[in-house]
């Protein structure tokens, strides 16, 4: 038995979905979204706990000659820098080595021979984690520099008695051309989830760039075994494990940023992404389904939006019907304003400039479209290696 729809039927079939996915992107941004646009700072801790800083590095070298002075100069009253050389063939051995020699806070742990227990840099991770000598762990990585010396006790400072996980940002530098800003923005977005989320205490990911938690923790959830099979993770896999809505906290300062140097081509960037898709699906199902409703909503909102504005005489209006335009356009128009408010003051809560935001709409749908056929591409297809 068919079933024949004729072009009325069609077309209120398609104004359902847009009220659906209209209503359901609106509550998004203002129930979720809005808790980090018009989240309002707390007072930090001042019983700061020592803290070791842990840093995994492979042939970075020249990163690392920024990285190192400005975490060696943060004013807090006590931590170490525990640095794995991760088997590097460049200067980054030696120049880690002379260091270490001559400066007490530096602890190296220098592994020379690759081991594959864990896939990726979940292994040397582990060592670095293992060999340091305080409870409280601040992460980032090699290729990032914080952009103040107060980064520390922001992050630390967040602590209390219950907290086991503080999350933070981690924005890429601003350079020229349109990847760049792609890159930023799609950061800004995931951050906007994420950030969002632990505030609506359901926390599911951090960034290894920026984030801490205990060494305790760690060892009592047995580390990246329950998933080290997988390259990436060591953030947000691992967070997801552990994380719950009494034991984790967020940091965010417009003012302090711990910057990495981002792609600079799109066959890194796209490769990057996959191997970042690929963790997704081992996310707890009530976050797959919270994360997978607000990306339904975005695939069915600019479709059925665009499909009502050549379909007007299915409702048997006239092409010219003034009237049907403005109900329509009201609607797109109240979306993009409640975009462009929480994307600006999100942004501007996190640091973010120079982003665009007037166009707001476009990324939205580039990003639509471009996480959907990747995400599938990356979870059908998976390559032997990263």
């Amino acid at each position: 038995m068919s079933i024949d729809f004729n072009f009325n039927q069609l077309s209120f079939i398609i104004l359902i979905i847009f009220i659906a996915a209209w209503l359901i992107q609106m509550l998004y941004h203002w129930l979720l979204f809005r808790r980090l646009a018009f989240y309002k700072k707390k007072e930090k801790n001042e019983g700061l706990e020592p803290v070791s800083v842990i840093v995994c590095a492979r042939d970075a070298y020249e990163y690392l000659l920024d990285l190192i002075p400005a975490v060696l100069s943060q004013d807090y009253p006590e931590f170490e820098l525990v640095i794995v050389n991760d088997c590097s063939q460049d200067d980054t051995e030696e120049y880690l080595k002379d260091l270490a020699r001559n400066n007490p806070k530096i602890n190296l742990v220098n592994l020379t021979q690759n081991l594959n227990f864990f896939r990726g840099k979940k292994f040397p991770l582990s060592m670095g984690i293992k060999s340091a000598k305080y409870d409280l762990l601040l992460l980032t990585d090699a290729d990032c520099v914080p952009n103040s010396n107060q980064w520390i006790r922001g992050m630390i400072g967040t602590y209390n008695n219950n907290t086991e996980i503080v999350v933070g940002y981690g924005p890429y530098f601003e350079r020229k051309g349109l990847l760049n800003k792609l890159i930023r923005f799609d950061t800004l977005y995931i951050a906007m989830q994420y950030i969002s989320l632990a505030l609506a205490q359901k926390p599911y990911m951090g960034v290894g760039r920026n984030l801490s938690y205990r060494k305790s923790t760690f060892m009592n959830n047995k580390g990246f075994t329950s998933h080290y099979n997988i390259p990436s993770g060591d953030d947000d896999l691992f967070i997801s494990q552990v994380a719950n809505k009494h034991n984790t906290d967020i940091f965010i300062d417009s003012e302090i940023r711990v910057e990495s140097e981002p792609k600079r081509t799109w066959g890194t960037w796209i490769r990057q992404k996959r191997r970042h898709y690929s963790t997704g699906v081992k996310y707890k199902p009530q976050t797959n389904r919270i994360l997978g409703f607000l990306l339904g909503s975005r695939l069915a909102y600019y479709p059925t939006l665009v499909a009502l504005f050549f379909l007007p005489h299915s409702f048997d209006l006239s092409v010219g019907n003034i009237y049907y335009y403005v109900v329509i356009g009201f609607f797109a128009l109240l979306h993009y304003i409640t975009m462009f408010i929480i994307y600006h003051k999100s942004a501007k809560q996190l640091g973010e400039k120079h982003l665009g935001l007037i166009f707001t709409p476009l990324y939205d749908c580039f990003f639509m479209i471009f996480t959907t056929v990747l995400g599938f591409w990356s979870t059908l297809f998976k390559p032997k290696g990263w």
